[in-house]
């Protein structure tokens, strides 16, 4: 039998396709390529690709945003930036489908690069979908649930931590502006921190999945102990709340001892700048 998200020969499958599209999301999707070619000229644009609950197949009309990449032939410039965003703008006005739309920028170097291989090369041949151009992912390996996969996808946890540090103090305040601020960082925190605890697990359970529920309950087959938080982790990551309480149990409890944790198991991730001296 076949482990979940693994194909016959025991490689991470490709996750998402455009057949899985649901029927509320074609028109998106289909203004999404066309306006991504409109804006992007063949000179400037190697190819774009779907990632998330749209290619999956799991999107939910008015919930679920539009994750895209491009892949532009050179490094990405502020120009490149400016017309993503206004891109964005207007896919996420058009459609009520969509709550927000998220464009990520590479250049195709970066992409292909060893650095890159088991993080974005990774994230890119097993997490994307096809949607204009040549697929990158034709030039990259095919990929295992191992521990190297594991350090490089997610072993940079610790770096995220002070500065969830520094906005949950800038948050803690009363006011709807405070909430909202608790509900955007206690999203983003609680994401993070439930596909990294899958990852640590990930190479005992030889599986893949990107579903965050059942991510948790991975999870807790190997830490029992953490369980409860990680499921209370994963329920912040898809319903936000300003609870100041969730806040600090994935600011100052989980996340540190899901960091520790993670670098005495796998390591740590290949620093992407070299040191500063």
């Amino acid at each position: 039998m076949t482990k979940q998200g693994l194909d016959e020969d025991g490689w991470i499958a490709r996750e998402g396709s455009l057949s899985r599209v649901p029927r509320d999301f074609a028109a998106v999707v289909d203004a999404a390529r066309g306006t991504i070619a409109e804006t992007f000229a063949p000179e400037r644009l190697h190819s774009a690709y779907l990632y998330g609950s749209i290619p999956r197949g799991t999107a939910t009309p008015g919930v679920s945003d539009l994750d895209l990449l491009l892949a532009l032939r050179t490094t990405p410039t502020a120009a490149d930036r400016a017309d993503a965003d206004a891109l964005a703008d207007a896919l996420d006005g058009g459609f009520a489908q969509i709550d927000g739309v998220g464009i990520l920028l590479f250049g195709t170097d970066t992409l292909l690069s060893e650095l890159e291989r088991h993080d974005l090369g990774w994230f890119l041949a097993c997490l994307c979908t096809p949607l204009l151009g040549d697929d990158l992912a034709e030039q990259l390996p095919r990929y295992r649930p191992t521990s190297l996969l594991a350090r490089e996808t997610n072993g940079d946890l610790a770096l995220a931590l002070p500065g969830w540090h520094e906005r949950a103090a800038g948050c803690a305040g009363p006011g709807a502006e405070a909430e909202s601020a608790r509900r955007r960082l206690s999203r983003a925190a609680a994401r993070r921190i439930v596909r990294t605890g899958f990852t640590l697990v990930m190479p005992r359970w030889n599986g893949w999945t990107s579903d965050l529920t059942e991510s948790a309950e991975v999870f807790a087959r190997y830490y029992p102990e953490q369980a409860d938080r990680m499921r209370a982790a994963a329920l912040a990551a898809r319903t936000p709340t300003a609870d100041r309480a969730v806040l600090d149990l994935l600011v100052d409890d989980l996340g540190p001892w899901l960091a520790a944790e993670y670098t005495r198991v796998h390591g740590t991730k290949a620093p992407r700048t070299p040191p500063a001296g």
